[in-house]
């Protein structure tokens, strides 16, 4: 589960400025061991050493990251910790895990398509859900829209509302 990403270098020591990407408190203060994901794929294991606040964000020291240019390497990357690491949720709240690959289906039983993506806005979540066919309809993630999330079924079922999943396409007049 991503929890940050690693944003720049900070010092002389290795530290490395972390913003994070969870919305969990003391998520950071607690940390002892992190996964880091680099942004060509690779990743490896890394023991905290130090976590501290700082404005917004978080300094971090790693075992064995102590140069600028170790920790050079690490910026852009991303923190994650183990899927059993998570905070438990309250209920009508999903971690994005769960969401991505759900079925979604209408109130009437007419499958969507698949959850492929999750893109944040503004004002709510826009689901990127996937046809058969390839195309896309784009789903706000509201109470209005999504009436049920079944997570060991992994089924969503979402009201059909009128002009959200008209068949015809968006070029026809």
């Amino acid at each position: 589960m991503t929890i940050g990403e690693i944003v720049r270098v900070h010092g002389v020591r290795g530290d490395v400025r972390v913003r994070s990407l969870s919305d969990v408190p003391g998520r950071f203060t607690t940390l002892t061991q992190v996964t880091v994901a680099g942004p060509a794929g690779a990743r490896r294991p890394l023991v905290v050493r130090a976590v501290r606040p700082i404005a917004n964000d978080y300094l971090v020291a790693f075992e064995g990251i102590d140069t600028p240019e170790a920790a050079a390497q690490l910026v852009g990357s991303l923190l994650e910790i183990a899927a059993e690491g998570a905070a438990p949720l309250p209920d009508g709240h999903y971690y994005q895990r769960d969401l991505v690959g759900m079925a979604v289906r209408t109130e009437e039983g007419k499958s969507v398509g698949t959850l492929a993506e999750i893109l944040p806005t503004g004002a709510n979540d826009v689901f990127v859900v996937r046809g058969e066919a390839g195309e896309e309809r784009l789903i706000p993630a509201t109470k209005e829209v999504v009436r049920t999330v079944d997570v060991p079924r992994r089924m969503m079922t979402i009201r059909g509302v009128p002009g959200l999943l008209d068949e015809r396409r968006g070029d026809e007049v």
